[in-house]
């Protein structure tokens, strides 16, 4: 749990231990991106406005390491401007709460994306389609043998396209499997998403399809 108004630390804090989770607390980005990869917690509650490191920035720190992919991070934010929740969501995080939330729903959420991390671990690990391995265990992508660092979004949106080479996805089935049903983002969020993935794996492996969604070309 990563807030820089210690009295959210604590009643947080002390909702989730009651439910019996392990919690640690960090002030600021940049204690959180420390913690990150000193504990690799199974999911992180990040505030936005912080000092010292931003929540975005800290999000988009920890994507940075490949080691670290496996961690859910949700914004826990009074801020609920679209450009704010568009900034978290391209920066890799998984969702977005906004404060105030009742004790009982932010515990709901807590479960909610944590079964969505056991959902994934049961996923078979790799895909190969021509030079390109996806290892869904480890988070690692390479092509021609050269890895490829991809935030936790990019890569799930890859994947997902990749399970099945020319099927169209549509909308709203990517932003049900990638964002969950639960967190309303705009089609952009998607746009972006793929600009992307066509910047760092090739253009010419995506597709749109105006009107429906897009494609993963073999």
């Amino acid at each position: 749990m990563v807030d820089d108004e210690p009295d959210i630390l604590e009643i947080v804090g002390f909702n989730l231990s009651s439910e019996g989770y392990q919690v640690l607390t960090a002030e600021n980005g940049v204690e959180a991106v420390e913690m990150a990869k000193k504990y690799k917690p199974h999911l992180i509650i990040l505030d936005v406005m912080m000092p010292e490191m931003d929540g975005i920035e800290a999000c988009e720190r920890i994507r940075q390491d490949s080691s670290l992919n496996d961690i859910i991070i949700t914004f826990l934010t009074a801020r609920g401007e679209d450009y704010s929740q568009v900034a978290g969501f391209d920066a890799g995080a998984d969702d977005y709460i906004t404060k105030p939330i009742k004790p009982k729903v932010l515990i709901s959420k807590v479960k909610s994306l944590l079964r969505r991390l056991k959902s994934k671990t049961n996923e078979s690990s790799a895909i190969k389609i021509g030079d390109l391995v996806i290892n869904r265990e480890e988070y690692k992508i390479s092509k021609k043998g050269k890895e490829i660092i991809l935030p936790r979004k990019e890569f799930e949106l890859l994947a997902l396209l990749a399970t099945k080479p020319g099927k169209v996805f549509k909308r709203e089935e990517i932003l049900d499997k990638v964002w969950g049903n639960e967190v309303v983002v705009g089609g952009r969020t998607i746009d972006v998403h793929i600009r992307k993935l066509r910047e760092k794996i090739g253009d010419k492996s995506f597709k749109t399809v105006k009107g429906v969604g897009y494609k993963f070309v073999d």
